[in-house]
C-alpha cells in the first residue's frame, strides 16, 4: 500500500495535470539539496523516496577508480581498495554510498525543500501546457470566461488559462463571467512566468469553423471555402466554390430563408457577412468581390505586382469603396491583389491628360530663349524650370516665388516667351526677316495647298502616262522624271522601237505645256528640241535595221 506522502503526490499531480514521477523527482532533489546545505558539504548527494513507507533517505555517493593515482577529485572519487573495505562486492566504475541522517534537518532546510518542490512543479506544469496546446494553433476551442483584467479577457480552457487581448476582440462583443464561447487558439508563447495561451475572436478561422458547423455541404467538402477576409465586428467576405455542379455554393451557405447564415451572424453579434462565389478568373472574381457595387469593367494593370484597375460608374464609386474604404480593402484581401478603383469621369480625365501629353511631347530647352539672358536662365534652371513649355504654363504668382525674380524680371520673361512663340503686341518691333504671325500662318497654309495640288497633279500625270502607253496615241512624261527620261532618250535612242518613239512624239506638245504650267523651271524648248531630233534619229535607225533583217531573212 502506498504511503500517505505518495498518495498526496498523486493527488497533486492529478490536479496539476503532470506526471507523478516528476513530483517525486522534485521531492528527492529538494531533500538532497537541503541535506547538503545542512551538512555544509560539496559532496555529490542524492535522495530516494520509499513509496511504501514514505521514508526519504539521503546519501553521498562516490565513484570507484582502480588505483589511488587515478583519483582526480578526492571529494567525489575513491580508490577500489578503500571502497572494498566498506563494500566488498563493489567494482571499478561503480558507486559507493554513505547515508546521511535526515531527521536532524530543521525548519530552514524544510522551507528550502518546499521552494524547490514548488519550482519543479511549476516548470513541469508549464511544459505540460505548452505540449498540450502548441500543436493546436488555429483550432477552435470552447472556453469559459473566467475574469476580465483591464481590457483583456481571461478564459479557462480546462487545463490552462488563456488570454484574449483587446486587439483580438470584436467591438460588438461583451462577455460575462461564466459565459461559454468559442475562441480560436492563436499562439502559445513561452513566457518567463509560464506559457501564455493567446486566443482570438477576430480571426477568420472562427468564421470558417462556424460555417463548417452550420453548413453540411461545407462539412462534407461538397462546398469549399476558398478565401476569407474579415474585419471583426464590421464585415466579413467569404468566397465559396462547389465541387458538385448541381449544388449552388452561395445558396447552400445562406440556407432556407437565410437561416444558416443568420445563425452565424447571431454568434458573431450581428457582424455582416458577404458570401461570394469563387472564380478562377481574377477579373470576374474582382467584380463579385466588390459587391454590392456594380462594376463597369476590370483590367489587369500590372501582372507582376498583382494590381487591378477597376472602373465603376460615378454613382457607384462610393459604394464600391465602402465606408472608410472597407469594401475595397476586404475585396483586395480576399483576392490577394491590389485594387485601384476609378470612376468613369476620372478615367476619362486621365485619358485626356495622356493624350495631351502625347500631343505636347516635344519640349524646347529654356536655353534657346536667348532674349531671357544667362542670369535669368540660370535662376529658372535652379528653380527646376528647364523647358520653354513649362515656363509658359506658370502663372506670374508662381514665378514671383522664385528667388531673384521681381516685377521687372517678370515682365522681361513674359515678353521673351511671347516673342519666342511669335506673339508681338501693337507697337513692338519685329526682328528683321521674321514674318508676322498672320503672314506666317497664311504662308504655311499656302504651302500646304500647293503641296496638295502638286500631289494631285502628279497622280493625274501618272494615270495619263499609263493610258497613253496602252493606247499608243500620246506620250506623257511625269515632271519628276522628265529630265531623266529625256536623257535616256538621247543616250539610248537608237535602241528604241519605232513604235515607242512615235507613241511619245504626238503627246509632246500637250505634255510640255502641262509640265511648264506645273513646274516653271522646266525648259520646254530644250525638251522639244531633244525629243524631236531624237525621234527622227530613232525612226531612221529603226527603219534601216528592219530592212537589213528582212534582207537577211530572204
Amino acid at each position: 500500500m502506498a504511503s500517505v506522502l505518495y498518495q498526496s503526490i498523486e493527488v497533486l499531480s492529478r490536479d496539476k495535470g503532470i506526471d507523478p514521477g516528476i513530483v517525486v523527482s522534485a521531492v528527492e532533489d529538494a531533500i538532497a539539496l537541503a541535506t547538503r546545505k545542512y551538512y555544509k558539504t560539496q559532496e555529490n548527494m542524492r535522495a530516494e523516496l520509499d513509496k511504501e513507507t514514505g521514508e526519504i533517505r539521503a546519501y553521498v555517493y562516490k565513484t570507484v577508480v582502480e588505483t589511488p593515482e587515478q583519483i582526480e577529485d578526492p571529494v567525489n572519487q575513491i580508490a577500489l581498495e578503500a571502497a572494498r573495505e566498506l563494500a566488498p562486492e563493489v567494482e571499478a566504475g561503480g558507486e559507493i554510498r554513505y547515508y546521511k541522517p535526515t531527521d536532524v534537518l530543521g525548519r530552514i532546510a524544510a522551507q528550502m525543500a518546499k521552494q524547490v518542490i514548488f519550482q519543479k512543479v511549476r516548470e513541469a506544469e508549464r511544459d505540460t501546457v505548452f505540449n498540450e496546446y502548441a500543436h493546436r494553433v488555429s483550432e477552435v476551442l470552447t472556453a469559459t470566461v473566467k475574469r476580465v483584467e483591464m481590457q483583456d479577457v481571461i478564459f479557462d480552457l480546462g487545463k490552462a488559462e488563456a488570454r484574449m487581448p483587446k486587439r483580438e476582440q470584436s467591438r460588438l462583443e461583451q462577455f460575462a463571467v461564466g459565459e461559454r464561447v468559442r475562441v480560436v487558439l492563436l499562439r502559445v508563447d513561452r513566457a518567463a512566468k509560464g506559457p501564455q495561451v493567446i486566443v482570438s475572436r477576430a480571426a477568420p478561422e472562427l468564421v470558417q469553423n462556424l460555417f463548417q458547423s452550420e453548413v453540411p455541404e461545407i462539412y462534407d467538402s461538397t462546398v469549399v471555402i476558398r478565401a476569407i477576409a474579415r474585419e471583426a465586428g464590421e464585415r466579413t467576405k467569404i468566397a465559396v466554390m462547389s465541387r458538385d455542379k448541381d449544388v449552388d455554393p452561395v445558396g447552400a451557405c445562406v440556407g432556407m430563408k437565410g437561416m444558416r447564415v443568420q445563425s452565424i451572424i447571431r454568434e458573431l453579434r450581428g457582424e455582416k457577412i458577404d458570401i461570394i462565389e469563387f472564380s478562377e478568373e481574377v477579373t470576374t472574381f474582382a467584380e463579385k468581390a466588390l459587391q454590392p457595387a456594380k462594376v463597369s469593367r476590370v483590367s489587369i494593370a500590372d501582372l507582376g505586382e498583382k494590381q487591378l484597375e477597376v472602373i465603376v460608374d460615378d454613382t457607384q464609386l462610393s459604394l464600391a469603396i465602402g465606408k472608410k474604404g472597407q469594401n475595397v480593402r476586404l475585396a483586395a484581401k480576399l483576392l490577394g491583389w491590389k485594387i485601384d478603383i476609378k470612376s468613369e469621369e476620372e478615367k476619362r480625365q486621365e485619358v485626356e491628360q495622356q493624350m495631351q501629353g502625347f500631343g505636347s511631347g516635344q519640349t524646347t530647352p529654356i536655353e534657346q530663349v536667348a532674349e531671357l539672358g544667362e542670369n535669368i536662365i540660370q535662376k529658372l534652371i535652379t528653380a527646376g524650370i528647364t523647358t520653354v513649355e513649362s515656363l509658359a504654363d506658370m502663372t506670374p504668382e508662381q514665378l514671383e516665388e522664385i528667388p531673384g525674380i521681381g516685377e521687372k524680371t517678370l515682365e522681361k520673361i513674359s515678353v521673351a516667351v511671347r516673342h519666342y512663340f511669335g506673339q508681338y503686341e501693337e507697337g513692338e518691333e519685329r526682328p528683321a526677316g521674321e514674318p508676322a504671325p498672320a503672314e506666317e500662318a497664311a504662308r504655311r497654309a499656302e504651302e500646304a495647298s500647293l503641296a496638295e495640288e502638286e500631289d494631285a497633279l502628279r497622280l493625274d500625270l501618272t494615270q495619263e502616262g499609263e493610258e497613253a502607253a496602252s493606247d499608243e496615241g500620246s506620250g506623257v512624261i511625269r515632271d519628276d522624271v522628265a529630265e531623266e527620261q529625256l536623257s535616256e532618250l538621247t543616250e539610248t535612242g537608237p535602241d528604241l522601237e519605232t513604235e515607242g518613239a512615235e507613241a511619245v512624239a504626238p503627246g509632246l506638245e500637250d505634255t510640255s505645256e502641262r509640265l511648264a504650267e506645273h513646274n516653271p523651271d522646266f525648259d520646254i524648248a530644250r525638251a522639244e528640241t531633244v525629243l524631236e531630233g531624237n525621234v527622227e534619229e530613232v525612226k531612221d535607225e529603226a527603219v534601216g535595221e528592219r530592212k537589213v533583217d528582212e534582207g537577211s531573212g530572204a
